[in-house]
């Protein structure tokens, strides 16, 4: 590894040359760096240890002090007890126990060894803003108060508009509103509140500091505690923490018996409850005894029964249920007291007799109840069978959950699709019966959620006497579910079984275990227990073990003795469980069944009466005493039993024995067993042989035959009852307890022979089953561990087991991945032998305060067995490495004593007290021991054995340890912690923690395990992406505890590997998608920031030497070294700040070389990389180590270059103008509904129509920057990829130092910020307030379209789903594996499930509740103002860095753009005072900026403010006001006269007139009071004429308001609104740029309502006006001379010439200074005009304009724009052909209105344009509607002839309305001009109507008497106009 100090002249020499920003920004200079490195790969890391060293830090205190150096605490080495579940723990009573026995106990009852990083949760795989802790950081947020959102009152003043309505006018004539009415409005209203010291003349600096200090106060802290985080599956990096090992519950079901009731009652009766499942044939659980006797049937047992204990009286029991399924039967069997004759005789009376006929046969009761009385006296210990049912347990849990059936089923269903949800609901009404057939397997049974029922079981069987096996149990069970069950058919016996079935609850009260032990929770012993009830499972459950448990069962099954001579015919068996052989040392170890002892020493089987082949039931239940000895036996004896009283005849006869020995060759015996039986007693010693072993001089029944069979089954955590893992445990023990020869089954080793079958054994465990593996997990891991720590000592040499040890650990760990693929987390991860490592593992006799030190223990001699290792090494390894003895510090001359003398020359004494204490637990207590088992202390380091393994190993084991690479890495890193917790050297310095050679080993194991992923990635993807993440996490894992300078450097070579890879691929995404993955786990370190020196300049000194400066920079953040070098260094991903912030570095260098255009096939990561970032953001943002300010500025100073990253993106961000812009419309002034929606924006065409723009640029904000190459063919990222970036660069933006951005600000090219101001421009439109309006409708849909959405299909396709998510999904069953066999193959066969896709979220859940909606809306409000604040700060920024530098005013447009825009859009109270304040303070330092340069910047913001002037909120209005206020003062100030403020606001109020809809114009009043109070209040100005001018200008903008207050009251009179803008145009005709803005408004107007034609004839009137003016200003030949130009266009041009008198001269200031007034307005006019006409359809029209246009070009030399404009003439004119015929232009209708009701409109006569092939009836449907909802329907009537109207004739108070069709008149003359269609329907004036009539006055008669009369109107202009109807101005009648 490099040294420091090289590091540091490498470094310091780069200093040189220019760094490069990034390698496409062109603005750098030629880069002669001697040491760049690309991107693409790692830079060599500082040597961090040293680094810490050399620059001791100087700040003592204060919050910087935690960012240098992990804190004191971070690990901790803790033991913490397990939780037991009963209150006194399962230990055996013995006190004497083998090792094995030991071993077991200790390993369920030591405390769990945790290693816990004690800040591991503040790392990003914890990010709060992933989580729903977001919630909780929103808490308290301030209500932003935004205008949208205020709903406008309409009350107010709607009773006026009514009031209006009728009194409409035609608006032609009128004289403009009395002036001296709206003046007396005007002085009556409210001024808004005045800001104080408005009017003083504050310096700048003053004023800048008040609204820095305003601006930053109040200041939300946590940004992204605003800003929802990305969609992503669960967060690669987070590791959950496994669960603690606990004992296996199934799903848990509560039965209790209430009550049983026979229709007599005359003898005890005992019954049992068990589970069976009839599809395995298997009994499930053991049995319940219970009975429900009377006190008085007790009685009847007296002599038999000792006092019953309270553990045998319980009446309910909790059973466990793993695989719960339709086959499962709860069966209930009883039984009696044993009595003469059989079971039907027995029964019978119970089947006879009736309970409501008890009196009427009340002696045969009698004479029964005797009968029984003497039974129970003379057998009562004997039982018979009695009778049996079965409850079919999945019925009622089905039926009792019937309520909720509907919604379990739903939840069911989505594990298999079944069928729809028709046929899903069906199902459940068919009945049960088909739904058990539908439904397969396990998938319909679930028992946690059922609703409890009760039930009544009435009908039991009669048990017959031959059929009591289990197998014909599961024939009659089976038959149950028949429909045709013969059952049904037998004789039931009648009584009442009442229980109840619940699921059972969490921790029940009052529970007893299986070994009768309490479970926690158990207040009082004397309450009547619940039993929890032992499951056998119906298949395997693989859980380890974690409690002690011993039980053995057993169950005879049948006898034979129909060849034995002599009377045996009521037989019963009597077991028991023998410590000897002599008939007293029967143990007590018999669990009682019900109402009788805890334990008993002898149970007995019932009897079948008069049966020599009897069949049993039982279920005989024994505690196993821990240690089994050769004579611990179950005897069997076997009697005949007397049912009658007769003289000298004993009441039970032995009549056989037999048995079975408890332990064969050490082994518990256990299995099927078919037994012969002996006659007479065994002889001597006969336990330690079996009964089938003929004993000499023995007689047997049936000729030593088997005639007795039973099972026994054993339920064991100390028994593995596996012969491979019996014969390992053996061996191991036998070592320890150094005990020769071992015997192993028949078996017995020697010494010599040792060390062969210890390793077969160990090679053999792959033989084994793998239930027992697993349940014996523990042990197993922790024995082998052993054997690779402590090599064992065999015939006095050490045997090295450690190749064998790992090689059966990888293959046990393969084996539970294969077989468990359930139990996986995301990472693949068992979760079984994550819980080991992480609960269980600990170093061998490291167990604090352990009982028995052990060889070995840690003080011992420290001479490691060192001469293993050289022999496996491979010789690439043998790194000439010191080999000196000990273990930790090579460089420490001589061999220390101990390690506590190495402790101590390392870290001198300050570890010492602390080291005693925990060392003098294991100290040896003498060498004594170790002779004595004859072990040399032969003590390994687990982890530096298993590195040294794991790079030697090769072939399969190498392949099984890669596959499981995660369990031999956290093992490591544990075994790590431990050793340094253990040696005291947690403190110890890094470098000196472990030993070079450990380190190398690493190294070796780290490259290779890298070259294997970049080699093998494409084909094992799933693999490869396991051990990608399981390597980054071990690197991880290591920043913790080694040397991170050395992890740096392993980090690199990882990145070295792939980067050399990545050159060759052709498609490099997975492979980059991979690096990212590891990236990402490693920053998610609790300590990243920390990790990359946060505090650290980037300058290291030149010499070794600490520097003093570094210490006084901390300081201030920059000292004066930092001067000298260029701050680009810190904003540049140059080499240095990769060295210095390394994994900042990375991260940066990935989105970088992602993010960039022309990284290739890299597109699909975009969202990936992304997400990175934004993740690591929002977990500093949420940290609360890094709260305090000065703190977050460190942080963000690592992520400084991603400014100059996102800048570089910008071609390629989203863009979220759009919205605002609709883009290539001709003038839309049409908003888009969104906009209509939220009301308050203006569209930004409109306002460059009124700044006299052209038309919007179609490009984005910043493509004028981009060079040519570049235009917009990048891929574009997604919507919410761009918001990710954005907010994260705000987030830097608002946390860096300023005065670091001010300075790199200063040294940035004009360009440059230009782009920053261009991105500042999108994040105004990215983070705008939506409104609640949105989000309520947002709600209903689901906000992000269907663009957003299809990109992230196809990102999710092609790029991001590595075969992690893919496993991940897989091993939920949820995605089709494609056919090429990974994920990437074809596209086709993904097939998306709805419940995976992640989007989903959005479409759950539809409607929110009204408070969610306001919450987002809160969120959403905080967000945007937070966001534009900060925007409004960097902007600050960037002017302070203009007036720094005094060079660059060019930006201060760029600034300005960025101001208004964010005015333009929907924005808070709060924002808006302080964009404002900025506003000002900007006007006032550099004036002339807005008076003289930006002027369409000047038409844009008095736009903005006069918006903000009628706005709701009178906060918004008091700074809006005093803004435009200021704004015409400094105007005044700079030439004596406002006009240009004043012509711009005149402008721009007729601009705001014209086109928002939600305009209230009593704000405006009040806001231009205000105006007037403050121009009242200014003495400076008094003297001048600048109050006069101001008040003029109020007035005038107060008359157009009270027009505007008009054309809103005709918003729905299209006619009305037109003529009204017609007239207030007409009004300006004295100010062109006002007319030429209210022409455009009704162009606008027009182009909406698809009146193109009239559209056009705006835009040509316009042109026709910019010309006049043009000609004024300079004669150019080329230009139209005025309008006489445009005569042939349409004749009605001529009234835009400029010829009355009091027209102002074009060159006065502030005139026709708008865009439009220049040649290439003009030409944009035109365009537009000809773009109008083609859309109508007047194609000749449209050639018109082009001639004018063709000089302009012609003169202009455009040859470009010829061609087009030629083309476009071809297209006219061919389309003129085409359409020869098929052409309509609009149809023509007179229209009269008469009556009062129609105000000015009374008696007027217009000619309508309406359509082409309009009818009469529907122009005469629309005029009555609209009038008649105006009037009131019966008012309005429609004239239905064409005569003259009488006005006397008419009912006044009614309106009338004549509509007649009339056609364009010609004359003759005229028709010779006419030709064509086009001629015949353009510039027309007149039109004719006939009407008929006969002389006598009718209007038809004959034929001859008819007459017609035409009528011809004249109107005042020419059709097409620019409005659609026009006056009639003379009529004449032929």
């Amino acid at each position: 590894r490099t040294v420091a100090a090289e590091v540091r002249k490498q470094i310091s020499g780069q200093y040189s040359g220019s760094p490069q920003l990034l390698k496409n920004l062109n603005i750098v200079g030629n880069i002669s760096h001697h040491t760049t490195v690309p991107l693409t790969e790692a830079v060599d890391p500082v040597d961090l240890e040293d680094y810490l060293i050399t620059h001791p830090l100087a700040v003592d205190s204060g919050p910087l002090r935690d960012l240098i150096e992990f804190p004191p605490d971070d690990i901790e080495v803790v033991y913490s007890p397990r939780d037991c579940r009963t209150l006194v723990s399962a230990v055996p009573e013995e006190s004497e126990m083998d090792p094995h026995v030991r071993d077991c106990i200790r390993s369920y009852t030591e405390d769990w060894a945790i290693v816990i990083r004690k800040y591991h949760k503040l790392g990003t795989g914890f990010n709060p803003n992933t989580l729903d802790k977001q919630k909780e950081r929103q808490k308290g947020l301030p209500k932003q108060v935004f205008e949208s959102d205020e709903a406008p009152d309409g009350n107010n003043y709607q009773d006026d508009q009514d009031d209006l309505k009728r009194r409409s006018m035609s608006i032609d004539d009128t004289p403009r509103g009395s002036w001296a009415c709206s003046i007396f409005d005007l002085k009556n209203s409210l001024p808004d509140a005045l800001l104080p010291n408005l009017l003083d003349r504050t310096p700048n600096e003053e004023i800048d500091r008040q609204n820095d200090d305003q601006r930053k106060s109040n200041r939300h802290k946590e940004l992204f505690a605003l800003h929802p985080s990305p969609d992503e599956e669960e967060p690669i990096e987070r590791l959950s923490v496994p669960d603690v090992p606990k004992e296996h519950f199934g799903q848990r079901l509560l039965v209790k018996c209430l009550s049983l009731k026979f229709e007599i009652e005359i003898e005890p009766i005992f019954a049992s409850l068990a589970l069976y499942d009839v599809k395995e044939k298997k009994k499930i659980s053991e049995n319940f005894y219970f009975d429900l006797n009377s006190e008085q049937m007790k009685g009847l047992l007296r002599p038999h029964v000792p006092p019953a204990a309270i553990t045998t009286l319980a009446r309910s029991a909790i059973f466990s249920i793993t695989y719960p399924s339709q086959d499962v039967f709860l069966v209930i069997k009883l039984e009696k007291v044993l009595q003469q004759g059989d079971i039907g005789e027995c029964a019978e009376p119970y089947m006879i007799f009736k309970e409501a006929d008890a009196t009427k046969n009340k002696e045969k009761l009698e004479k029964l109840k005797s009968q029984a009385d003497q039974f129970c006296q003379r057998l009562g210990k004997y039982r018979m069978p009695f009778a049996w049912t079965a409850i079919h347990l999945m019925n009622i849990v089905s039926s009792a959950g019937s309520l909720e059936r509907d919604s379990t089923e739903v939840e069911i269903s989505t594990g298999e699709r079944k069928g729809s949800w028709s046929e899903r609901r069906n199902s459940s009404i068919v009945g049960r019966r088909s739904l058990e057939r539908t439904t397969s397997g396990d998938d319909a049974c679930n028992l946690t959620s059922f609703r409890p029922a009760t039930l009544t079981v009435t009908n039991f069987f009669k048990q017959e006497g031959d059929r009591l096996s289990d197998e014909d149990l599961y024939k009659f069970l089976a038959d149950m579910r028949r429909p045709s069950s013969v059952l049904r058919r037998l004789r039931p016996i009648t009584a009442q079984l009442k229980i109840d079935i619940s699921p059972a609850p969490e921790n029940p009260h009052y529970c007893l275990t299986p070994e009768l032990l309490q479970v926690k929770l158990y207040p009082d012993s004397r309450v009547r227990p619940t039993r929890e009830i032992l499951e056998f499972p119906a298949r395997d459950v693989y859980v380890p073990n974690t409690t002690y448990r011993n039980l053995l069962y057993i169950y005879p099954q049948s006898l034979n003795f129909a060849n034995r001579q002599g009377s045996a015919r009521n037989i019963t068996v009597k077991v028991q469980f023998m410590y000897g052989e002599d008939p007293s040392n029967a143990m007590p170890v018999i669990f009682g069944k019900s109402s009788c002892s805890e334990f008993s020493k002898e149970a007995y089987t019932a009897v079948v009466y008069h049966n020599r082949s009897p069949d049993f039931h039982e279920e005989i239940k024994v505690k196993l005493p821990a240690t089994l000895t050769d004579h611990h036996h179950l005897l069997f004896t076997f009697y005949h039993v007397s049912c009658q009283q007769k003289q000298n005849t004993p009441l039970e006869t032995p009549v056989g024995y037999t048995w079975i020995p408890m332990l064969q060759n050490g082994r518990l015996k256990t299995g099927q067993f078919c037994l012969p039986v002996s006659l007479e007693k065994p002889p001597q010693a006969y336990s330690v042989l079996s009964p089938e072993v003929p004993l000499p001089g023995m007689k047997w029944v049936d000729n030593h035959k088997g005639v007795f069979n039973v099972e026994v089954v054993a339920v064991s955590s100390i028994h593995t009852q596996d012969p491979y893992l019996d014969k390992f445990f053996a061996l191991v023990n036998a070592l320890d307890e150094h005990m020769f020869p071992v015997r192993i089954g028949d078996m017995r080793i020697m010494e010599n022979n040792l060390e062969n079958e210890l390793k077969s054994s160990i090679s053999a465990l792959n033989s084994s089953q793998l239930e027992p593996v697993v349940r014996f997990l523990h042990l197993l891991l922790d024995k082998l561990i052993l054997l690779v720590v402590r090599p064992p000592v065999i015939a006095g040499q050490i045997v090295n087991l450690g190749q064998a040890s790992f090689e059966a650990m990888a293959s046990i760990i393969n084996r539970l991945h294969k077989n468990l693929e359930g139990n996986h987390d995301q990472h693949g991860r068992n979760s079984l032998l994550a819980s080991y490592i992480h609960y269980v593992f600990r170093l061998p006799n490291t167990y604090p305060n352990s009982s028995s030190p052990g060889p070995g223990g840690l003080g011992g001699s420290v001479h490691y067995a060192t001469m293993a290792r050289s022999a496996v090494r491979p010789a690439s390894l043998n790194l000439n490495r010191s080999r000196s003895l000990s273990n930790s510090n090579p460089d420490i001359s001589g061999t220390p004593t101990s390690p506590d003398d190495e402790v101590r020359s390392i870290i001198g004494s300050k570890a010492m007290d602390r080291s005693c204490n925990r060392m003098s637990s294991h100290t040896e207590t003498s060498s004594f021991l170790q002779t004595l088992t004859g072990r040399l202390p032969t003590k390994k380091l687990f982890h530096e054995e298993l590195a040294l393994q794991w790079v030697v190993c090769s072939g399969s084991v190498r392949e099984s340890a890669l596959q499981q690479a995660w369990f031999f890495f956290e093992l490591m890193v544990k075994s790590m912690v431990h050793h340094l917790y253990f040696n005291d050297k947690l403190d110890a310095p890094r470098k000196s923690r472990f030993p070079e050679r450990f380190m190398d080993d690493i190294a070796a194991l780290v490259s290779t395990i890298a070259s294997d992923i970049v080699s093998r990635f494409q084909k094992d993807t799933e693999m490869v992406e396991r051990l990608n993440t399981s390597l980054a996490f071990f690197l991880n894992d290591l920043l913790s505890v080694m040397d991170r300078g050395f992890v740096f450097s392993l980090i690199k070579s990882c990145y070295k590997q792939v980067s050399s890879k990545l050159y060759s691929l052709p498609n490099p995404s997975i492979l980059v998608s991979l690096r990212l993955d590891f990236l990402r786990i490693i920053c998610s370190h609790e300590h990243y920031v920390t990790l990359n020196l946060p505090c650290s300049l980037l300058t290291p000194p030149a010499s070794p030497s600490p520097s003093v400066s570094s210490a006084t920079s901390q300081s201030s953040g920059f000292s004066t070294n930092i001067q000298d070098q260029k701050i680009a260094n810190m904003f540049e991903l140059s080499v240095p700040f990769r060295q210095q912030h390394y994994l900042a570095g990375l991260v940066l260098a990935e989105l970088a070389v992602i993010l960039d255009p022309d990284a290739e096939g890299l597109f699909g990561l975009h969202k990936k990389v992304i997400n990175m970032v934004h993740n690591l953001l929002s977990s500093h943002d949420s940290d609360p180590r890094y709260s305090d300010p000065q703190i977050k500025a460190r942080v963000a100073m690592l992520y400084l270059p991603l400014i100059g990253i996102i800048m570089e993106t910008v071609p390629q961000l989203y863009d979220f103008t759009e919205t605002h812009n609709q883009r290539g419309r001709p003038i839309c002034i049409a908003t888009d509904d969104y906009e209509s929606e939220s009301g308050s924006m203006i569209s930004q065409t409109v306002a460059m129509a009124i700044a006299g723009t052209s038309v919007p640029q179609l490009t984005r904000p910043g493509s004028f920057l981009l060079t040519s190459t570049s235009g917009r063919q990048h891929t574009t990222f997604s919507a919410e990829s761009s918001r990710s970036l954005l907010i994260c660069l705000l987030w830097v933006l608002k946390n860096a130092d300023e005065t670091v951005l001010q300075k790199w600000f200063t040294d940035l090219s004009v360009l440059q910020l230009n782009r920053l101001l261009d991105l500042l421009y999108l994040c105004v439109s990215c983070f705008e307030y939506k409104g609640k309006k949105v989000f309520e409708r947002m709600n209903s849909l689901t906000f992000k379209k269907s663009k957003d959405m299809r990109a992230k299909l196809e990102e999710a396709i092609l790029g991001s789903i590595g075969a992690r998510q893919e496993m991940v999904r897989r091993s939920r069953g949820q995605l089709e594996r494609s056919p090429s066999g990974s994920a990437f193959g074809s596209q086709e066969n993904l097939r998306w499930r709805k419940d995976m896709t992640h989007w989903r979220q959005n479409t759950e859940k539809l409607d929110k509740s009204r408070a969610e909606i306001e919450h987002e809306a809160l969120i959403d409000g905080n967000l945007a103002t937070e966001a534009n604040l900060i925007i409004l700060d960097t902007l600050e920024i960037v002017v302070q860095t203009v007036s720094v530098t005094e060079s660059k005013e060019s930006i201060l447009g760029g600034v300005l753009k960025v101001l208004l825009h964010s005015m333009a859009c929907n924005q808070s109270a709060v924002y808006l005072q302080h964009c404002f304040a900025t506003q000002r303070a900007l006007v006032s330092k550099f004036p002339e900026l807005l008076f003289e340069e930006e002027t369409e910047q000047c038409a844009d913001l008095c736009l903005r403010l006069l918006r903000h002037c009628s706005s709701s909120i009178s906060t918004i209005r008091s700074h809006a006001s005093a803004s435009l206020y200021l704004l015409m003062r400094q105007n005044f100030e700079i030439g004596n006269n406002f006009a240009r403020v004043k012509m711009q606001v005149t402008m721009s109020l007729s601009s705001l007139v014209g086109t928002s809809q939600n305009f209230n114009e009593e704000f405006l009043r009040r806001s231009l009071k205000t105006i007037l109070t403050y121009a009242e209040e200014d003495l400076e100005l008094r003297e001048t004429t600048f109050p006069d001018q101001v008040q003029d200008l109020v007035f005038n903008l107060h008359m157009i308001l009270s027009d505007t207050v008009k054309m809103k009251e005709h918003q729905e009179d299209p006619e009305m609104l037109i003529d009204l803008m017609y007239r207030i145009a007409k009004g300006y005709q004295t100010s062109p740029d006002l007319r030429l803005t209210w022409l455009q408004n009704m162009a606008g107007k027009h182009s909406e309502r698809s009146n193109h034609a009239e559209a056009a004839q705006c835009l040509v009137h316009s042109a026709a006006l910019v010309a006049e003016y043009l000609s004024m200003l300079e004669d150019r030949k080329y230009l139209p001379v005025g309008c006489v130009t445009f005569q042939n266009i349409s004749s009605n041009v001529l009234e835009e010439s400029a010829v009355s008198d009091d027209v102002v001269s074009p060159d006065e200031e502030g005139i026709c200074s708008g865009k439009y007034f220049t040649e290439s307005g003009l030409v944009g006019l035109l365009e537009q005009a000809a773009a109008s006409f083609s859309m109508a359809g007047m194609y000749e029209a449209v050639n018109e304009v082009y001639k004018v246009l063709i000089p302009i070009h012609e003169a202009n030399r455009d040859a470009k724009k010829l061609s087009t404009i030629h083309g476009k003439l071809q297209e006219a004119f061919s389309k003129i052909v085409h359409q020869d015929g098929k052409r309509m232009f609009g149809t023509y209708f007179r229209v009269g209105f008469y009556g009062t009701k129609f105000g000015d409109l009374d008696e007027q006569e217009f000619v309508y344009k309406e359509p082409a092939i309009t009818k009469l009836a529907e122009i005469s449907h629309r005029l009555e509607g609209f009038y008649g909802e105006r009037f009131g329907e019966d008012v309005v009537e429609v004239i239905k002839d064409s005569n003259p109207v009488d006005k006397c004739k008419l009912d006044p108070n009614k309106a009338y309305i004549q509509i007649t069709y009339v056609e364009p008149y010609f004359d003759t003359y005229e028709m010779k001009d006419r030709i064509t269609y086009f001629d015949k329907n353009y510039n027309l004036r007149r039109f004719m109507y006939c009407t008929p009539f006969t002389l006598d006055g009718r209007a038809h008669g004959e034929l001859h008497e008819q007459f017609k009369r035409k009528t011809i109107l004249t109107t005042s202009h020419a059709f097409p106009y620019i409005k659609t109807r026009v006056n009639v101005t003379h009529k004449e009648e032929h």
